[in-house]
Parts: C-alpha cells; sequence; structure tokens
C-alpha cells in the first residue's frame, strides 16, 4: 500500500496546533518583572553615560565643530562593525544637513576606496578602543594625504587618539550587555555625539529650515518644509473692513468660512475681529441693554489691535505651529511691505500637508 493511502498517516498540524502555547514552553515561564527590570537597567545606564557626557564637553568639542566647519572638501566618517554602523548614519546626517559627508569603509579603503578622499577632507574616525587595526591602517594613508583626523574613542591614550587632531573621550565605562561585550552603551553615546556635532554645526553655518527642505523634497516631510503660505492663502474677495465700519457689518463677515474680519488702512492690517471677540462682547452686555446697540458699535472699540500675522513667504508648518500654540483657525497674511495679501486657515494648511 502507498503511502498516500495508508490510513494511519497522520495529518498535519493545524495553524492553532503549532502556535498555541504550552505549560512547558518558554513562553510560560516568563517573568515579566526581570524582562522590565533588564530594560529599565539599560535605559538608565545609556542615558546616565548620555548625562555625563554632556557634563563633559568642552572645548574639544568646540575644536572638532571648527575643524569641521573648515572643511572645504568632506566629511569622511570611518569604523567598524557597530562602529560603522554608526558612522553610516552620521554621515547621512551630515549631508541632509549641509555638509557633504561620506561613509569609508576602513578595509575597502585600502583596496581602492581611498581615491574619493582629497587633502581638503576632514575624517572622524570612530572606535571604541581606539586600537581597531583596520582602522589604524587608514590612518596612515590619511596622515600621507593631509587630512585632518577627529577621533571618537573611549580610551584618550590608544594609537589613534594620539594621531589624531582632536579626540572626543565617549567616557564609557561599561557597556550595557551584562557581560560588557556587546556595543549598547558605547554605540549609543556615539551616536549622539555625532548628532551633536552635526546639529552644532548647522547652526554655526546658519543652516536654515528652508535649505533643510532642498535636500528633503519627496513625502510628507517635503511637503511640510516646501509648503509656503503664499501656496495656501486665500486671497479674493477678503473679509476687509475699514476703520470706520460697525459691528454690523463685522458680523456678516464672521458668519463667512474665514470667522473673521479684518480691518484694514491704507492696505495695512490695523486689527482682527473674530467670532470670539464677538461671544466675549455679547457675553459682557447687560441683559436689558438693546441689541441694535452692540451692532452699532464701531469694530475698532472690539477689535484685537496687535493681531497675529503671518508673512506670505513662511513655510506652512511655522504658521501651523503658530496657530496651534495661540489657538487660531485663520490668520491675515501681509508682504513684505506689510500690506494685507490674504487669509489663511488652519484647515487649508492641514491639507496640503505643512501640519
Amino acid at each position: 500500500m502507498s503511502a498516500a493511502s495508508d490510513s494511519t498517516t497522520v495529518p498535519p498540524p493545524t495553524i492553532a496546533s503549532r502556535t498555541a502555547p504550552t505549560s512547558t514552553s518558554p513562553a510560560a515561564s516568563i517573568d515579566a518583572a526581570q524582562i522590565l527590570a533588564w530594560g529599565r537597567r539599560v535605559l538608565s545606564l545609556e542615558a546616565d553615560a548620555l548625562r555625563t557626557s554632556e557634563t563633559a564637553l568642552d572645548d574639544t568639542f568646540v575644536q572638532a565643530v571648527t575643524l569641521l566647519a573648515a572643511c572645504r572638501g568632506r566629511v569622511i566618517v570611518a569604523g567598524v562593525g557597530k562602529s560603522g554602523l554608526v558612522g553610516r548614519k552620521m554621515a547621512a546626517t551630515f549631508t541632509s544637513t549641509g555638509t557633504p559627508a561620506m561613509f569609508l569603509h576602513p578595509v575597502e579603503s585600502v583596496h581602492g576606496d581611498l581615491g574619493i578622499v582629497g587633502p581638503d577632507d576632514v575624517a572622524i574616525l570612530i572606535s571604541k578602543s581606539g586600537e581597531s587595526e583596520e582602522l589604524l591602517g587608514l590612518i596612515e594613508a590619511l596622515a600621507r594625504l593631509g587630512v585632518h583626523m577627529i577621533a571618537m574613542t573611549a580610551v584618550p591614550g590608544s594609537r589613534l587618539a594620539r594621531h589624531a587632531d582632536v579626540t572626543l573621550d565617549l567616557l564609557v565605562k561599561e557597556e550595557a550587555c551584562p557581560h560588557d561585550l556587546a556595543p549598547t552603551t558605547s554605540t549609543t553615546v556615539t551616536l549622539a555625539l555625532g548628532d551633536a556635532l552635526a546639529v552644532a554645526l548647522l547652526q554655526h553655518k546658519g543652516f536654515r529650515a528652508e535649505d533643510f527642505a532642498r535636500f528633503h523634497p519627496g513625502g510628507a516631510l517635503g511637503r511640510r518644509l516646501l509648503t509656503r503660505v503664499s501656496d495656501v492663502m486665500e486671497t479674493g474677495n477678503l473679509p476687509v473692513l475699514d476703520r470706520h465700519a460697525t459691528m454690523r457689518e463685522a458680523v456678516v463677515l464672521l458668519a463667512g468660512r474665514r470667522g473673521l474680519a479684518v480691518v484694514v488702512e491704507q492696505e495695512r492690517v490695523c486689527g482682527v475681529v473674530t467670532a470670539g471677540d464677538l461671544t466675549r462682547l455679547l457675553e459682557r452686555q447687560e441683559p436689558r441693554e438693546p441689541q441694535a446697540d452692540v451692532l452699532a458699535l464701531p469694530v475698532t472699540s472690539v477689535m484685537t489691535a496687535t493681531p497675529r500675522l503671518a508673512m506670505d513667504h513662511e513655510l506652512g508648518s511655522a504658521v501651523v505651529h503658530r496657530m496651534e500654540t495661540y489657538g487660531i483657525m485663520a490668520m491675515p497674511v501681509i508682504d513684505a511691505a506689510e500690506r494685507l495679501v490674504g487669509v489663511v486657515h488652519l484647515h487649508d494648511l492641514m491639507r496640503a500637508g505643512a501640519a
């Protein structure tokens, strides 16, 4: 009889039978409190290491940023293993914030990739021990090319540190790994220190959000950075009143979609009346006071004389932040000459991806 027709053949287990935990499975003996304790220990050790690095930041950090700012070529970042992975991220951060950078693998560098390095470059070399043979082999080649070097290491007396122009001490004495072997705390501190270099450098260079947008044109981030108020604002049939208007005229405009009336004199905004202003006015009214008296009030007695305004060239994300901070739904827009040119609504900015 063939195997296919054997009535004793056991059917394959169902998904449920394969995945259902048994009393002898590892999951059944998990100690949740112990796992949480392990996780918290790692986070605590790494947070303490970051605080130590922050406190110890000194003139060597200033020297490193100064060296990077004076770089006329590219920033070359090199490291082996986990340090190399951190180095790749570091190079990407420098590049996206206006400082051209490349990651160079130390082994590949001595097999031809050294051709990307020039004398105007600055190298950042990462090694916790400062004694990585692959990295030390690269140092001699960089020195021959006249490349300035910044070392990131936890051993200031290492060979890497001795050959570098500037040494940034990681100050890591213990890894979060219970065996003090797996790079954990050291890579966290290295990554954070790399971010500190990049951010300090972009601020030193005066790198703006608009510059950042040029390097991130795609996706939601690109839309948020590239959307300007002028792209979204309404320019036709603006809710405008002159200084001699009454609240009766303002109420008509407040009933519209924008929910505000802009008081203008010689094309300049001199005040704004909102639905909130109208509500507060009515709440202050005495019960027996004629409603007509409220509507006859001049808008200048109710308006906010120093309203928050948006500039037509501003990034939409900046205006969204102000609107959300101060609870504003619509805002007058002015140009460089401070003339009213439009009104922008929070909903329109959010639909355009500026939030």
